[in-house]
């Protein structure tokens, strides 16, 4: 589980860390990352890869931007995230320090450390801001998680057997049977 310190923080303090230190800042807390494993970081590239394709094949304009990424989801500077998996439809949202507000959709990949943070804490904040969709994708529980929040606050669960559609698309599925994390 994410440690989290009982005092108010603010951007500031997360520009502060130390080199190599990773954390996320939401309502004011500090919550320290651990380093992702193999099969996380493995994960993040086959869909990040899987997504931008798309996108490139279909001459869309939303950008594909893997973890580390900044993700600001309010003005007061309290909550900086850093998603696994984040794409941005509205290019004004971008900037040389990261997404400015809601990304349209948001993919966690839960590890030991973060399962509370990606089902409880950022399903709410994530929801809150303005995120379209937002898929958790649970290697040790083989599940996808797939909310959609952009017309009828739809959840889904699939496994890692099933073909999973994204909402934002009108034609973008992922087949995660083909997909070899191992």
């Amino acid at each position: 589980m994410a440690l989290l310190k009982e005092e108010s923080y603010t951007i500031e303090d997360i520009y502060a860390l130390p080199d190599g230190e990773r954390a996320e800042l939401i309502d004011g807390h500090i919550y320290y990352m651990a380093p992702p494993s193999y099969k996380h970081q493995k994960l993040v590239m086959e869909l990040s890869a899987i997504i931008r394709n798309y996108i490139k094949q279909h001459k869309g304009t939303c950008e594909v931007l893997p973890a580390p990424f900044a993700v600001y989801l309010d003005e007061i500077n309290n909550t900086y995230v850093e998603p696994d998996i984040s794409v941005i439809c509205d290019p004004n949202k971008l900037d040389d320090k990261g997404c400015k507000g809601a990304p349209d959709w948001i993919i966690e990949i839960v590890s030991p450390a973060s399962r509370k943070m990606d089902y409880l804490l950022k399903l709410f904040k994530y929801r809150s801001a303005g995120v379209r969709e937002y898929w958790i994708v649970d290697i040790a529980k083989n599940r996808i998680t797939v909310y959609n929040f952009n017309h009828d606050y739809s959840i889904e669960e699939y496994s890692f057997t099933d073909t999973v559609k994204a909402g934002i698309y009108e034609d973008l599925s992922i087949d995660f049977s083909e997909i070899n994390i191992l």
